[in-house]
């Protein structure tokens, strides 16, 4: 398979790493250096993108590829505000997708886990729940889109939590994500229930990049043949 990677920070090389290993080709790599390159004749016949850049370009960088009609796998969060947009596109012109907060197997694994966990915890009022995330300095932001994702899916389940705020938590409705910025720090995410008398705990502490990149190469090899709005669950076909 012939790759595009947009974005080519530590991110990208490590994808490009996984790829390579995996017997795909890079066939361009698209970074603020040569943005001048992302236009169809360039792209070097590449079957599908991989992007991970930030949330001020990737909106423009997903809808530049379904210009080319090139299937996208995104990686960039704090940018779900347009997603919408970016999803009925894709289904109108029968082109193909797939964005993740998070592409690594094992934080696929906690998503499950902690909407599990959430749907036991609603019979139990008596615990409150909170969510911490640690990332590298370089992620801009806050909290994580994978912090987003647990928030959304404890509120989903928990009768007495109506939505999340960052840092704090206003009301006992709200649950309080807090963000912290600590140097390499891959990810670290942790959804703590609280009560008098003890906690209840589940982590996922990244080791390394490598899980995310493995998911995002999944991903691609799962999407280029494909056509719609997929996610890591039609991906990784986890019950």
């Amino acid at each position: 398979m012939d790759i595009a990677l947009i974005g080519y920070g530590k991110m990208g090389k490590t994808i490009e790493q996984i790829a390579v290993s995996r017997g795909h080709r890079i066939v361009q790599t698209i970074d603020i250096d040569n943005l001048a390159d992302f236009v169809p004749e360039k792209m070097n016949g590449a079957q599908v993108a991989v992007e991970f850049t930030g949330p001020k370009t990737a909106f423009a960088n997903v809808m530049k590829c379904m210009d080319m009609h090139l299937p996208v796998v995104c990686g960039s969060t704090g940018w779900y505000d347009r997603l919408p947009e970016a999803e009925a596109r894709c289904r109108q012109e029968n082109q193909s997708m797939i964005v993740s907060s998070n592409f690594s197997l094992g934080v696929n694994i906690f998503f499950k886990l902690n909407r599990y966990l959430a749907r036991i915890m609603n019979r139990f009022p008596s615990y409150d729940v909170s969510i911490d995330e640690t990332h590298h300095t370089q992620k801009l932001d806050a909290p994580s889109g994978t912090a987003i994702t647990l928030a959304k899916a404890v509120i989903g389940e928990l009768d007495r939590k109506t939505g999340w705020q960052l840092d704090r938590a206003d009301t006992p409705d709200q649950i309080r994500v807090n963000a912290f910025r600590r140097d390499s720090v891959p990810g670290i995410h942790t959804v703590r229930y609280t009560s008098e008398i003890d906690d209840i705990v589940i982590t996922h502490d990244a080791h390394s990049r490598a899980g995310l990149a493995l998911g995002a190469v999944l991903a691609a090899e799962y999407i280029y043949d494909k056509h719609g709005v997929f996610s890591m669950d039609d991906v990784l076909q986890i019950d």
